[in-house]
């Protein structure tokens, strides 16, 4: 499986963003998804993860309420919708493929190249 991750940019604080990951192969609806994100100087960390379906999801507590993960199995492609955007959600946003749902990176797979998301104060 190949990722690509697409969406990023700089947004002012309160603003939105919509984060894409399109996936190549035919067999991304067997695959759970995440998003994670490092910010510089900083490890890699959890921000979002959905099931093959979509009916499951996670979040990690600094984003709930903000940010919606959502996939679209026939457009092979995941979301992430962030919105009431900080600076401290500042960092280069990575998507990842695996088969097991988890917030931790060792169980993904397949990973992104990243997109740069910038929240100016």
């Amino acid at each position: 499986v190949q990722l690509q991750a697409s969406g990023g940019g700089l947004v002012q604080a309160g603003g939105s963003l919509s984060l894409s990951c399109a996936a190549s192969g035919r067999t991304f609806s067997s695959y759970v998804m995440g998003w994670f994100r490092q910010a510089p100087g900083k490890e890699r960390e959890f921000v979002a993860a959905i099931s093959w379906s979509g009916g499951t999801t996670y979040y990690t507590n600094s984003v709930k309420g903000r940010f919606t993960i959502s996939r679209d199995n026939a457009k092979n492609t995941v979301y992430l919708q962030m919105n009431s955007l900080k600076p401290e959600d500042t960092a280069v946003y990575y998507c990842a493929a695996g088969t097991l749902l988890s917030r931790t990176p060792s169980p993904y797979d397949y990973w992104g190249q990243g997109t740069l998301v910038t929240v100016s104060s």
